[in-house]
């Protein structure tokens, strides 16, 4: 039995007794040497690649995804009886980081304390006796409102992190209730909680129901002061609206690090926006136990138990 290793990380699963690995080139098509491999693991593999892979690997059972999102497997074209597991998970440590990254950079002020250095100057406006809480302005995360739409892995990681530094969280998902210790809404009681949200974390991911969802309606019913994170998917805000707000004054700050599409083109509009931080996709990108990962569902295919997040086809 065989699994065919990417070369874009450096992965070394423990295997079953008579499982071999091989490391190919996730860039290139698959050498006819290795059409004999039962799983293929994806991580930064190119169109040609999948291509290949759906077209010659005769023995594949298995396509073990490092990223979260699986949609270019899927259009590549593998047979119904391939599974197709997503790399869910493996990046909640890091997007989590980064959205509370992106979150305190902003609420305090940090942009603008690099616009104070490059011109030299000691802001009295950042430094010195403040407020703890200014009207029209937020500059701490005690007692802040986080409302996190998309509870999923990601969010119960960002949760507890923002908890701890005196913020008040909630989720949001389909159905309401309570997920690792923290009230859920419901979806369609959103758009009801915002004018007390200060803080909007988007983690949702891409589907038709949610394409630019964050639009101009979510965007209107938040605070003036109220800061947008998205660390989900570019597509589920409208970015005209998101502009439009930023420009207006009626939304307080963005975090981005997600954009559709990406990369951004240069002369995009966003990259001028007021009080907006713009990331280039750099949340996650490092997947973190991914080696368990792969020897976990390897080991199900083997004992014919269920594939840890394999993909609905």
């Amino acid at each position: 039995m065989k699994i065919l290793l990417p070369d874009t990380m450096p992965l070394d699963p423990t295997l079953p007794e008579g499982w071999e690995a091989a490391v190919v080139d996730a860039r290139a098509e698959i050498p006819a040497a290795h059409h004999d491999a039962d799983v293929l693991v994806v991580w930064g593999s190119s169109r040609a690649h999948l291509a290949s892979a759906a077209e010659h690997l005769g023995n594949l059972r298995l396509v073990q995804s490092l990223a979260a999102g699986v949609e270019g497997i899927l259009a590549a074209g593998f047979g119904e009886d391939v599974v197709v597991a997503t790399g869910a998970g493996l990046h909640s440590p890091t997007v989590a980081e980064h959205a509370l990254s992106l979150l305190l950079a902003l609420v305090r002020r940090l942009p603008d304390a690099l616009d104070a250095q490059e011109r030299h100057e000691w802001s009295s406006e950042l430094g010195g006796l403040q407020p703890l809480h200014p009207e029209g302005r937020l500059t701490t995360l005690l007692d802040a409102n986080v409302l996190i739409w998309g509870f999923g892995e990601i969010g119960q990681r960002l949760a507890p992190m923002l908890q701890g530094l005196g913020a008040h969280v909630r989720g949001a998902a389909r159905s309401a209730g309570e997920r690792a210790g923290f009230e859920v809404i419901a979806d369609a009681d959103v758009l009801a909680a915002l004018p007390d949200t200060d803080v909007l974390v988007n983690i949702l991911p891409a589907t038709e129901a949610t394409t630019g969802i964050v639009g101009a309606e979510v965007l209107g019913a938040l605070p003036d002061h109220a800061i947008l994170i998205n660390v989900g998917r570019g597509a589920t805000v409208d970015q005209d609206a998101l502009l439009a707000a930023l420009q207006a004054g009626t939304l307080g700050a963005a975090g981005l690090d997600v954009t559709e599409p990406e990369p951004l083109p240069a002369d995009h509009p966003l990259w001028d926006a007021p009080h907006l931080l713009l990331t280039p996709h750099g949340a996650g990108g490092r997947p973190v136990g991914a080696d368990e990962r792969i020897a976990a569902n390897v080991r199900a295919l083997v004992q014919g138990t269920e594939v840890l997040h394999a993909s609905a086809r």
